[in-house]
């Protein structure tokens, strides 16, 4: 089975939030927001200026009930023109999950995949937490195996964390979670298409 790490095992780091709520969306949101400005910060791809400015875009954002990652909030901080962002998100996503062990992988072929509408409905409030958090779930096989992405790996460790919680408890099993990361175009096509955004 596999374990999800705190964002920074391999290095020696700040100590990670408090165990999640089970049902808190909002706490899973400033768990992610908290986490990827100290990586952000960390790997020194934004200064702690363009972070602070952009979590204040993420949760004015959240508040109004449109989710924005953090990733994309600093890329827009930093003034990136919107034919950029692309690179730009896939450059600041590679650098965060250097930090994290294992290392999400960068997945191609995610857009294609269909929506796992049964396993939404099941689990309604994975789906608005994964909505929250931009990270579609791109696979379920039968509980046994669930794939999550996102162009922001930590986002998708933390609802990768949940879902396992959710489906240990629920049917007593431990599923096999898949963690993976998406291009800026996959993971803009999939949020909208998940999550009707």
């Amino acid at each position: 089975m596999m374990e999800f790490p705190t964002p920074f095992a391999v290095q020696a780091q700040p100590a990670q939030p408090p165990a999640l709520a089970h049902s808190d969306i909002g706490t899973v949101i400033e768990a992610c927001i908290d986490q990827t400005a100290e990586a952000l910060v960390f790997t020194r791809v934004a200064s702690q200026v363009e972070v602070s400015h952009a979590v204040d875009a993420v949760r004015k954002a959240q508040a109004e009930g449109h989710p924005l990652d953090l990733i994309e909030a600093v890329a827009r901080v930093q003034g990136h023109q919107e034919e950029h962002l692309g690179g730009i998100i896939r450059n600041l996503g590679d650098r965060l999950a250097a930090v994290l062990n294992p290392s999400p992988p960068l997945i191609p072929f995610a857009g294609k995949l269909i929506a796992p509408s049964a396993f939404y409905e099941s689990y309604e409030h994975l789906h608005k937490m994964a909505r929250a958090l931009l990270t579609p779930v791109i696979f379920v096989e039968d509980t046994d195996s669930i794939g999550v992405a996102s162009a922001n790996p930590i986002a998708a460790m933390l609802l990768a964390k949940k879902i396992q919680e959710t489906v240990s408890r629920r049917f007593d099993i431990r599923p096999f979670l898949t963690v993976s990361r998406l291009e800026y175009e996959s993971w803009a096509f999939l949020t909208h298409k998940h999550f009707e955004l």
